[in-house]
């Protein structure tokens, strides 16, 4: 009989359960992780649940979400690299039997190749769950040239919060963020927090969006330097557009920045265990796994909620 666990699963856009699904055999290489605690996206699962998600390969309903999870290996395959016992980081499992799994973390127990379980230290807790957006955000650092950095940053989201923090951490002499919802204003960071109107005459060489927004080029294209850059870190679920003239006469740079790399994540656990940057504080909620609807509704729908955690331990 096929092993199953408890999952949060987008039965179809804007219908969510709690329930049983079906875990894959285990292959010699993979492991049975039990999660102790996952995150919600409110970037890639908000575009999952309401059903914007552009096409992607096994994107699918019913599914489950989750790319942010934090558990304890139970048991390993004779060729996994990872040990029963250890605390790590799941970007995503395997999959299921019954449901399709993009990126299936959000569930009690996954079936994972040891490949991509990322080891943390033993005392980690939810903070773990952050590992993701750390390595996303130092992505999106390392698409400027040169080991040059940001100098603004467009949203104070998580990720945005991030970045900022990356960037003092790295050394940066003075980082700006531009925030338009005064609920997000907030910074217990070495930066300032300004909305675009009191930046007006600002120009920056360097500038990171991570707001999502289709149209921002036209924002910030009046704010970059001659021969600037601007890296697109967000997701964006409609087309990027923007007036040409104004990148004319800037003879503008854009880049985009996609998914984190092994590198990318490495840099993110040293940055995280060895505490030179401070995360604790972005986790703004947590709510138990049997409370997952709720949880979902106020990631999706609260500009305070920074990053909402979802804990399994009592499943």
């Amino acid at each position: 009989m096929s092993q199953v666990a408890t999952a949060v699963v987008f039965e179809s856009p804007g219908t969510l359960s709690l329930r049983e699904v079906g875990l894959p055999d285990c292959d010699p290489s993979d492991c049975l992780v039990e999660v102790d605690y996952s995150g919600i996206s409110t970037g890639t699962e908000r575009l999952l649940w309401d059903g914007r998600m552009p096409p992607f390969p096994g994107l699918n309903y019913p599914l489950v979400p989750g790319y942010e999870s934090v558990g304890r290996v139970i048991t390993a395959g004779p060729e996994a690299t990872v040990s029963p016992g250890s605390v790590v980081f799941i970007p995503g499992s395997r999959g299921f039997q019954d449901v399709a799994g993009l990126f299936g973390g959000a569930a009690r127990q996954l079936v994972v190749n040891s490949s991509r379980l990322v080891p943390l230290q033993p005392s980690t807790g939810a903070e773990g769950v952050l590992l993701a957006l750390i390595a996303t955000a130092v992505h999106a650092i390392k698409r400027f040239d040169h080991d040059q950095l940001p100098e603004l940053v467009v949203g104070h989201g998580v990720l945005g919060r991030l970045v900022a923090r990356i960037c003092v951490a790295l050394g940066a002499e003075q980082v700006t963020v531009w925030e338009q919802d005064p609920a997000r204003q907030d910074s217990n960071g070495d930066y300032r927090v300004v909305t675009p109107e009191e930046d007006s005459d600002s120009r920056y060489e360097r500038i990171c969006d991570v707001s999502g927004d289709s149209g921002i080029l036209d924002s910030v294209l009046p704010a970059l330097a001659k021969n600037g850059c601007v890296v697109l870190a967000g997701f964006y679920h409609r087309p990027v557009q923007f007036e040409f003239p104004r990148a004319f006469m800037v003879e503008a740079n854009i880049r985009i920045a996609a998914e984190w790399q092994p590198a990318d994540l490495e840099l993110a656990r040293t940055l995280l265990q060895d505490r030179r940057i401070a995360v604790n504080d972005l986790i703004t909620h947590q709510y138990t796994a049997r409370e997952a609807a709720p949880a979902y509704d106020k990631a999706f729908s609260d500009p305070h909620c920074l990053k909402m955690i979802l804990d399994w331990r009592s499943l």
